[in-house]
């Protein structure tokens, strides 16, 4: 359990290195990587060749005898809602950090990029509830106040219903947002409702995992436990059969998470726990534009 002057020492850490990666490496990427939720009318200008016929605004063009087109522009202002796995499962991690840092981390980047570009950020905490929701303003005061909960809400020894996350984002937020789903995803029947708000949202999916959910270590006999159920089993890590069985199941859950995302429409990222997830996200920013 963080102290208050940890929590607080933490918080500054992560505003700083968060508005650091924002100013220097997504500068721009960020801003044009997502559309605006429309085009709003900005003036009338007299009409060129190779405008758009459809936009002639007749009532000036009579009024002056000759024609006149109306110019829009991209409403800038977005939401931007993060949906943060809690559940046990993420206290896991081998190389570098637990995936849970990597959460917190790329949640707060992504938070500071948000309110950097004037944006509205919301935030759904879930386990196999929901643990708590923070509904979408903008400001570095907002910004903060994520980060502090990012950094402070108690993972559960609960299981993971991302159907439970999704439907509740669903019915919450009622504009057009930008949604992050940040979890390792080790949870399937979510895909009905994930293609619901990939019909209204724009839905990035970003899995973290660690070297370990994919490879067992070659060292004899050990036990594993599941960190949601609790439950334990002895293993003989050493034994082909068993390292082949545990990558398989991995694959298969990669497979599965992959083409839920693909039929919904939505984009997935995967990124282990000891990469640069900062370049990841900008290879995906500058990929989207």
């Amino acid at each position: 359990m963080l102290t208050t002057e940890e929590i607080q020492r933490k918080v500054r850490e992560l505003e700083i290195k968060s508005k650091k990666i924002t100013t220097h490496l997504f500068t721009g990427e960020y801003h044009s990587a997502f559309k605006g939720k429309g085009m709003s009318f900005r003036e009338v200008r007299e009409y060129y060749a190779g405008d758009d016929v459809r936009f002639i605004d007749w009532n000036v063009s009579a009024r002056f005898s000759h024609p006149f087109t109306k110019v829009f522009e991209e409403e800038r202002e977005l939401t931007v809602m993060l949906l943060i796995d809690t559940s046990a499962s993420n206290l896991f991690g081998t190389v570098a950090r637990q995936k849970k840092d990597l959460i917190v981390e790329i949640a707060s980047v992504l938070t500071f990029s948000a309110v950097s570009n004037n944006d509205k950020v919301g935030v759904v905490f879930f386990s196999d509830k929901i643990d708590k929701y923070i509904p979408p303003k903008k400001g570095r005061q907002h910004a903060l106040y994520i980060v502090r909960e990012l950094l402070t809400v108690e993972a559960t020894k609960k299981g993971t219903n991302l159907d439970e996350a999704i439907k509740y984002f669903s019915t919450s937020v009622k504009q057009k947002s930008i949604a992050f789903l940040l979890s390792d995803f080790l949870d399937e029947g979510y895909d009905k409702d994930l293609k619901v708000i990939g019909n209204k949202h724009d839905v990035i999916g970003i899995r973290v995992y660690d070297k370990m959910d994919m490879q067992l270590p070659n060292i004899g006999l050990i036990q594993l436990q599941d960190a949601e159920t609790r439950k334990g089993k002895w293993v003989d890590s050493s034994n082909a059969l068993v390292q082949y069985n545990y990558q398989q199941h991995f694959l298969l859950q990669s497979e599965i998470c992959k083409n839920y995302f693909k039929a919904a429409n939505a984009e997935l990222l995967h990124i282990r726990t000891d990469e640069d997830y900062v370049k990841i996200l900008q290879q995906f920013f500058i990929k989207r534009n």
